[in-house]
């Protein structure tokens, strides 16, 4: 990452047909975000044969400090943001919706509530909840959780790591967990897992976000938001698979509009 930082921040700042930058944020993805960066260069290639672009290239984060410090140094023209991303970076970054992502098996899709010893929802009401998607409360309460909880009805046990989030209701150092579409796929993977079960499951959220920062210029928006259909197809389809995205297709703010008004300000 370090070397893709470097780079982008030597390329001079210009409009989109000189020099190009595209963030791809998929917060709690599965993988390093080393083995996704190689299909992401494949893809910003196409993108740039595409749409005309002069100089193109593209980063794949999982993390909120990682974006946020490649929107700082690189000043990107375009993203495509997980859900609770794209919420929280919206108005502080002014982002307009290009498109929607339909992914494959990012994490962050839905929510689970888990345990080992509790048989329904309010049996982990006031016990302590292992969970690394603690970051933003706000999208947990007012958008995943859907009325059913807030975090402040548990005690949560914040964590680092997706697996670690799981080992602590193996352990016992959490009678539940609140862990993602991707987490709750590895259970039977995990060794001691496998009396874990799903005492609630949140609706399906909206998908991923194809955004354009203030800096793109709107023929530049207009380009790239025609193109996003193709991006996914053909040559494109393995380099998208790879990085766990079905389909890239046009929209608009208002296939968010219920989202972002659960979310509030």
């Amino acid at each position: 990452m370090a070397g893709a930082l470097a780079v982008a921040g030597s390329l001079r700042h210009a409009g989109a047909a000189e020099s190009v930058r595209l963030l791809v944020f998929m917060e709690h993805g599965v993988g390093a975000p080393a083995q996704a960066q190689p299909y992401i260069d494949k893809l910003v290639g196409l993108a740039k044969a595409q749409n005309g672009w002069g100089a193109a290239e593209g980063i794949y984060v999982t993390q909120r400090a990682q974006a946020e410090r490649f929107i700082e140094t690189s000043q990107p023209q375009f993203g495509i943001f997980s859900l609770g991303a794209f919420l929280g970076a919206r108005k502080a970054h002014k982002l307009d919706v290009l498109g929607v992502a339909d992914v494959a098996r990012a994490g962050g899709r839905k929510f689970h509530i888990v345990s080992h010893t509790a048989t329904e929802l309010g049996a982990c009401k006031g016990k302590k909840l292992a969970t690394n998607h603690a970051g933003d409360p706000r999208f947990i309460d007012k958008v995943v959780a859907g009325g059913a909880f807030t975090l402040g009805e548990f005690t949560v046990v914040a964590t680092q790591r997706p697996v670690q989030t799981i080992k602590s209701v193996i352990k016992g150092e959490a009678e539940c967990a609140l862990i993602d579409n991707a987490q709750y796929d590895e259970l039977p993977h995990v060794d001691g897992a496998s009396g874990i079960k799903a005492v609630w499951s949140s609706a399906e959220p909206a998908p991923m976000a194809v955004v354009a920062f203030s800096g793109a210029e709107a023929p530049d928006r207009a380009k790239f938001k025609s193109s996003l259909g193709s991006l996914c197809s053909g040559a494109g389809k393995e380099h998208c698979d790879r990085i766990g995205i079905k389909s890239l297709r046009a929209t608009d703010d208002a296939a968010f509009a219920a989202t972002i008004a659960s979310y509030g300000n």
